[in-house]
């Protein structure tokens, strides 16, 4: 349990190096309009060996398909029932889509786009996470549980039972567990994934709203973003205990973790992506915060492009488009 002596982090502003250190972390490269697209916009999953980025376009009912070499919108995908969470399995060339209303996972085939599955009785599907060494892909759904479907036939395996509905989860590679946010219970459950049960609960205290979560498995650190207050938490993934609280920009539904660079990115609602050194495991600094757009709360960092992509909605005269973002400064 948190103790509620530790105080929020203070983080270091760069403002006298603003410029520096903003060429040094991010730096926008390229703008991508999607054309027509209306409406708020999920999340995004990459395919790296062909350079193509997928989008669920929650608002429109589509999937935006992306070209990240030519930084082109290549084609838009309808069909769908409030797409939210989304991943491609390099192996199989599949794309696993999660759909909020349509209450279903849609497996398409990644060359032709066709839709070769629906798995269905899938209440409010949402975010979707591939276990590579198990072959088997997790779906976060309903008023609280995981679903684990075979990655080949894209047939249920088991469900395991979570107290709300989740949001992002993390799945550690070197151990059996997956971390979970469930915000209705104000909770992080932690799952094993090979006895499918939940081992324990972490209390997301002095803060609500826990959204995204990125994982530092090397560091034994998981980070939650929670928007009520703006607040990213830093938990202790060996003892549970949050060794940091440290303040960030309002409505944020993404963050990830550079490995490399040491550093946090969240995408936050607000319009600006904040970017925080990791200084020790329980000691961050804000490095810079990145002007983005209004409502821009999701996007995607892929580490093997050394890009961060960010998804701004339509907005006035201004299409839907994504912010293709240049990872600067040498990595560990």
């Amino acid at each position: 349990m948190e103790s509620a002596g530790i105080p929020i982090v203070l983080l270091i502003g760069a403002l006298a190096a603003g410029t520096a250190a903003a060429q040094a972390s991010l730096e926008r490269v390229a703008t991508i309009e999607m054309p027509g697209v209306k409406g708020r916009i999920d999340h995004f999953a990459a395919d790296v060996k062909n350079q193509r980025l997928f989008i669920a376009a929650l608002g429109n009912d589509t999937v935006e398909v992306l070209d990240t070499a030519a930084n082109r919108h290549v084609k838009s995908i309808a069909g769908f029932g409030e797409p939210q969470g989304i991943d491609y399995l390099p192996e199989t060339g599949r794309v696993y889509i999660a759909n909020g209303t349509a209450n279903r996972v849609d497996v398409l085939d990644g060359r032709t786009l066709e839709v070769v599955k629906r798995i269905e009785r899938m209440e409010d599907a949402d975010n979707v996470r591939y276990d590579a060494a198990a072959k088997t892909v997790l779906v976060g759904y309903g008023k609280g549980a995981l679903r684990l479907l075979s990655a080949d036939q894209a047939e249920p395996l088991a469900d395991i039972r979570l107290a709300g509905h989740p949001e992002s989860f993390q799945l550690e590679t070197l151990g059996p567990r997956i971390f979970v946010n469930v915000p209705t219970a104000q909770q992080v459950a932690i799952v094993d994934r090979v006895e499918r049960k939940v081992l324990a609960t972490w209390p997301v205290a002095r803060a609500g709203k826990n959204f995204p979560m990125a994982l530092d498995e090397k560091n034994a650190r998981l980070f939650v973003g929670a928007r009520a207050p703006a607040l990213l938490l830093v938990y202790d993934t060996a003892s549970g205990k949050v060794v940091a609280r440290l303040p960030i920009g309002g409505d944020t539904d993404d963050v990830f973790y550079d490995v490399a660079r040491k550093r946090v990115y969240v995408v936050c609602g607000e319009g600006q992506v904040d970017v925080l050194r990791q200084e020790t495991p329980d000691r961050y600094a804000l490095e810079i915060s990145v002007k983005t757009a209004p409502r821009a709360r999701t996007g995607l960092f892929v580490p093997e492009m050394q890009k961060l992509f960010v998804a701004a909605p339509a907005s006035g005269s201004s299409p839907a488009r994504v912010f293709v973002y240049q990872v600067r400064g040498e990595g560990s």
